[in-house]
């Protein structure tokens, strides 16, 4: 049975034969034995065998001698699934050695059972077997080993592959954790992001990576040290999306979009990479891929961001490759909503009154136009206009606003809509934190500029696109700064034909797409 059949099969209830059934039901009861509260403060999610299976299989692991690194091991199924992949393989190596990091003491006996749960299916199998546990911080081992000292004997040292499912939290910036992760040679307020730095820094050359996060960190200032730092001594191999949300980890609630990255470290050896999609449909086959590296990692990218082209339709790329302008050229900035509601509560009105002004929610999108007042939203209405909230509003005009939170489930992420004042007439205008909002340099746009940017933000293709690197339910400035634009005689272009109440999705792409098209 291939891997993809075991994944469904797995999560049909049937994890397959052998020890790796055991192994998963050690891994249920953990889950549902220990504290829910301290699971969450250490960012603990186990692997279910059936991930752990499809990362394992990822490994090539042809030497000899297999050496694994296993930190944050839990109950040790990551581990358990490199050992059944080993064995199963017709030319297996001669010896496995095992170096686990757990610092759950509720979990070790666990883990010691699951390791020697490996160890008969090796000797069964005529592999020699060796695991040491290391019950100690993994960033703080890590950080000592890639000293000048480094460690020696069979305990950590030079790895030929490591596996991981890190854990995913945030690390006070004066914390110790976070100056050990300094000492790796990077900065990041993620644990994730330091368990991966150390396992790369651990490796052997061209050594492999296999490991499982939210998408989150393939976009966005929050992981740009984290990418340049990976992207600098790996080659991505290999992209798998669980893009259900629920079915990866459904046994601990976890409702983020998550991937599981393959890579070597051999950073001057790009190569294609294969994308695989995991669309949550039972029984169904993976959307499969093959595509450059420049697909994934655009080379003129200062920030890195890693794209997944998720297949299955028009993912924006042809669009993208006709667009060679940064709202900078365009002198176009996009900056988050102003006004926080729950901290201006005291100066939020339900209707509007003498002395308000306008306040604009994502609930005032209608058909590409805000549409303000609103009847039957729950929302505040309009803002009042007084001295200590006047740095919060703008002057009214014409602006394009964008919704910062949609659900992933949507059928668009990015939708834009265009904010006309001769609709809203005030002088002034209050963006709640929800919307993102396009100015130039804090005043309104040109109309017909308004109106094409909307169009264009509209487009399937632009939300296909946006899909590839943002795998979050929020649209942030920083990413919509990350697109790139038409020119702005395309954008007045556009505008100029879009009408009072905007078209459908089809006439949409059809009137951009005539824009940019006429001008190649």
């Amino acid at each position: 049975m291939d891997t993809q059949a075991l994944w469904h099969a797995g999560l049909d209830g049937d994890s397959g034969t052998g020890f790796l059934q055991q192994v998963d039901r050690i891994r249920s009861e953990s889950s549902r034995t220990l504290n829910p509260t301290r699971k969450a403060a250490m960012g603990q999610f186990f692997t279910p065998v059936p991930v752990a299976r499809l990362m394992a299989s990822m490994l090539e692991c042809r030497a000899r001698e297999v050496r694994i690194l296993d930190a944050g091991a839990g109950i040790g199924s990551l581990t358990a699934a490199c050992v059944a992949e080993l064995c199963c393989r017709p030319a297996k190596p001669a010896r496995v050695c095992v170096s686990a990091y757990e610092l759950d003491e509720h979990l070790l006996a666990r883990l010691h059972r699951v390791l020697g749960m490996c160890e008969a299916e090796c000797r069964r199998n005529g592999i020699a077997f060796r695991a040491d546990v290391f019950r100690e911080d993994f960033i703080g081992a890590a950080a000592r080993a890639v000293q000048p000292a480094l460690f020696s004997g069979d305990g950590c040292g030079s790895f030929t592959c490591a596996i991981l499912n890190p854990p995913y939290r945030k690390v006070h910036s004066a914390s110790a954790t976070r100056a050990r992760i300094r000492d790796l040679g990077i900065e990041t307020s993620n644990l994730y992001a330091g368990f991966v730095a150390a396992a790369v820094r651990l490796l052997q050359p061209r050594g492999e990576l296999v490991v499982i996060s939210p998408r989150s960190f393939c976009n966005g200032p929050y992981f740009r040290a984290f990418r340049r730092a990976f992207l600098a001594d790996m080659t991505i191999r290999r992209l798998h999306l669980f893009e259900a949300r629920d079915r990866a980890f459904r046994d601990d609630g976890v409702l983020q979009e998550n991937v599981v990255i393959c890579a070597a470290k051999d950073a001057a050896k790009r190569q294609a990479v294969v994308v695989t999609v995991d669309r949550g449909d039972r029984g169904a086959p993976y959307d499969c891929r093959t595509v450059p590296w420049e697909q994934v990692v655009r080379p003129d990218d200062p920030d890195l961001f890693i794209h997944i082209p998720s297949g299955g339709r028009d993912d924006g790329g042809a669009l993208a490759a006709l667009l060679r302008t940064s709202l900078g050229e365009l002198g176009i900035q996009v900056s988050t909503g102003r006004v926080v509601d729950f901290r201006a509560k005291e100066f939020l009105r339900r209707e509007a009154v003498p002395g308000t002004v306008p306040l604009i929610y994502p609930a005032h999108f209608v058909d590409g136009y805000v549409a303000w007042p609103q009847p039957n939203i729950r929302k505040p209405t309009a803002i009042a206009a007084v001295e200590r909230t006047v740095q919060l509003l703008v002057p009214n005009s014409h602006y394009v606003v964008v919704k910062r939170f949609t659900s992933k489930e949507q059928v668009k992420r990015v939708v834009a809509a265009v904010h006309d004042p001769e609709r809203i007439p005030h002088d002034l205008v209050g963006f709640e934190n929800h919307v993102n909002y396009f100015h130039r340099y804090g005043r309104g746009l040109d109309p017909r500029e308004a109106r094409g940017l909307a169009a264009f933000l509209n487009t399937t293709w632009v939300d296909a696109y946006f899909r590839q690197f943002n795998g979050h339910t929020q649209v942030n400035a920083a990413d919509l700064r990350y697109l790139a634009y038409p020119t702005e005689e395309q954008l007045v272009e556009i505008g100029a034909s879009v009408p009072v109440r905007f078209p459908c999705q089809e006439e949409i792409d059809r009137l951009v797409e005539k824009v940019l098209l006429s001008d190649e």
